[in-house]
């Protein structure tokens, strides 16, 4: 008889150890690795809220690595920014200085400077972070600014600064050196057989060149001017001019007459002549003549003389800065040009933004202005003029402008639907309509008529003039008018423009639910305002041999100064620089909710996944005592045999 051996494995004992074997396993895995599964189906009900925060996890990751990734081209740009604007601060204190000594290079100090600050400007501008250009816009791959040299001097097909400066010189000078004016000695009504008068001209009608006829005021007793006996009057005509008759003056010395000229660059200058009994008459002086034929004549010459001065002084600074704008301005414009209106005055005058849209002959109005009923229609947005509906509304309810209000007031709403950084302008005659995207600009009218009347062609739509705008030549000192020059002109800008804003050329998820934009470009209006005209007083020489060098180079920095002070309603750095650092504000305030989710759903996968380490550690051990018991029990068992059990004898 035998007996069967016992088969461990199989046995209740035995499946005890290998199930305790399995768990002290499992158990020192989750020790080891910190998790309570290596799959999805161990880790409890509760994976799938863990999964979807581990996805959350993810995003979170990936959005601060963002958020480090634009406060870093941010920081970069602000830099940038300080630099700039510490750079035009010192520009402008330089330009300010008194006196402007010329050097034997026909700069002064301050214009030597402004040429190694234009190469830092622009190496500034062309900052890259990584792989970047941060002032180009959208174009991140793409240098923003052209190199100083290029910009200054061009390239052996494209006109640079320099050449575009010098034709527009040309314009604004005229053939006679008189800034585009006609001065002449001619019999009036009152005495048709002398020459007792002498006119002031300007040369062609609507022409952007040259310096434009404003107004006069005049004491000298007897003289009339236009005309008329009173204080100050404004030009007539077309071309626009102004006639000082003599014939029945009774001048006496210190006897005043002062004319007023607007300069291309929007700035006014006057020329002041007074009447005296010294001969030969000091400089700003005319002799009283002993007829009025002779004192017209001597008055004539004196007008010759001082109007050739101005015009190569302060006409010649304005040129520059003018000539700057058309370089560097990638804005367009509308310009009309009405030389007279209905007025009030016994002579017409020049349009104003306070000329009436629509009146009666003798009001200030226009002579054909809108009426009830008719529309204009600027980039698709429609404008309602009516006799009855105040100024105003939306593009929501349409835009009304009642026919009583005045130019000033059409042109702010044309504004409003353009958008337009640089507002439209009236001056000396000129209507200016400016655009920030002079390829959209688009006006219509049904009635042409009164479109004409604000100084424009019948042909529509009326377009902006692309820029940048040069003089057509070669006969530059006839030229009557501005054309697109971007076939043969450096482009300076070489990033993306539009459409929409700087800013807005490169936005960025910061979270689920919420963008940045932080995109810049060299182009805005407050870094090529600082750029223009540094490089402005850069390109700028004067002849030290030139008696009129120190009025000219006094004018230019002058002028330059002024446009390098922030003024009101322009964008300026710091403009910028708020708008960066509220980028960075929304971007601090995403990164302070997202560290908030992240600790709570980090939390919740390790309540789903994690374990604890001493509850572990404690199974553990009492897995192990488990084992030690079950194997001293299977060594006792291994010891037993049917010997143990048989009876002794």
């Amino acid at each position: 008889m035998s007996i069967a051996s016992i088969n461990y494995s199989s046995s209740v004992l035995g499946q005890s150890i290998q199930n305790i074997d399995n768990q002290l396993t499992n158990l020192s895995t989750e020790l080891s690795t910190g998790v309570k599964s290596q799959n999805y189906s161990g880790m409890g009900v509760d994976e799938g809220f863990a999964i979807a925060a581990r996805s959350q996890l993810s995003n979170i990751t990936a959005f601060g690595d963002t958020i480090t990734n634009v406060n870093t081209i941010i920081n970069s740009a602000n830099t940038v920014l300080q630099s700039l604007s510490t750079t035009a601060s010192d520009m402008q204190s330089a330009a300010a200085a008194t006196p402007q000594n010329l050097t034997s290079n026909g700069q002064t100090i301050g214009q030597q400077n402004a040429a190694s600050q234009l190469s830092s400007l622009v190496g500034m501008l062309n900052t890259q972070v990584g792989n970047r250009y941060i002032f180009s816009g959208s174009a991140i791959n793409t240098q923003a600014v052209a190199s100083a040299d290029t910009i200054l001097n061009g390239t052996p097909t494209q006109a640079g600064l320099k050449q575009v400066m010098a034709e527009r010189l040309q314009a604004d000078l005229g053939t006679n050196g008189m800034g585009r004016l006609i001065v002449t000695s001619t019999a009036l009504p009152s005495a048709p057989a002398a020459l007792t008068g002498t006119q002031v001209a300007e040369d062609v009608a609507g022409s952007p060149f040259g310096l434009k006829l404003a107004s006069v005021s005049s004491t000298l007793t007897g003289a009339t001017v236009n005309g008329s006996s009173a204080a100050t009057v404004t030009p007539s005509g077309s071309p626009a001019a102004f006639n000082v008759d003599f014939t029945s003056a009774t001048l006496n010395p210190g006897d005043q007459i002062t004319f007023n000229f607007n300069e291309p660059d929007g700035t006014q200058d006057p020329i002041t002549l007074t009447a005296t009994n010294t001969s030969p008459p000091p400089t700003g002086s005319f002799l009283i003549g002993s007829s009025a034929t002779a004192t017209a004549a001597n008055f004539n010459s004196a007008l010759t003389s001082s109007i050739q001065t101005l015009a190569a002084t302060s006409l010649t600074a304005a040129s520059a800065v003018e000539a700057g704008d058309n370089f560097f301005n990638t804005d367009g414009t509308a310009t009309g040009n009405v030389e007279a209106v209905n007025q009030v005055a016994p002579t017409p005058g020049p349009i104003t933004a306070a000329t009436k849209l629509s009146g009666a002959a003798g009001t200030d109005s226009l002579p054909n202005g809108f009426a009830n009923g008719d529309t204009m229609t600027v980039n698709g947005t429609k404008i309602t003029f009516s006799s009855s509906q105040p100024t105003g509304g939306n593009a929501t309810s349409g835009y009304v402008v009642n026919t009583s209000d005045t130019v000033g007031a059409l042109l702010k709403t044309i504004d409003t639907i353009t958008g337009t950084s640089t507002p439209s302008t009236v001056s000396g005659g000129f209507i200016t309509i400016h655009t920030d995207n002079a390829s959209s600009l688009s006006i219509t009218s049904s009635n042409s008529t009164a479109l004409q009347s604000l100084g424009f062609t019948s042909s529509q739509p009326i377009t902006a003039t692309q820029p940048p705008l040069r003089v057509p030549g070669p006969s530059f000192g006839t030229a009557t008018g501005l054309v697109n020059g971007s076939a043969n002109t450096v482009a300076w800008y070489t990033g993306n423009s539009g459409p929409g804003s700087a800013r807005a050329s490169s936005t960025v998820r910061v979270d689920s639910s919420q963008t940045v934009q932080f995109g810049a470009q060299a182009d805005e209006q407050a870094i090529r305002q600082a750029l223009q005209n540094i490089a402005v007083y850069a390109a700028s020489t004067t002849p030290v041999s030139n008696p009129n060098s120190p009025a000219e180079v006094s004018a230019l920095s002058s002028r330059i100064a002024a446009n390098l002070t922030p003024s009101a309603g322009q964008q300026t750095i710091q403009d910028i620089q708020t708008d960066f650092a509220t980028a960075q504000n929304t971007m601090k305030d995403v990164q302070a909710r997202q560290t908030q989710s992240q600790a709570a759903l980090q939390s919740l996968v390790s309540n789903t996944e994690g374990i604890t380490q001493a509850q572990v550690a404690s199974e553990i051990l009492a897995l192990q005592n488990q084992l030690q018991a079950s194997f001293q029990t299977t060594s006792m068992l291994s010891q037993l045999s049917l010997a143990k059990y048989l009876p002794v004898g």
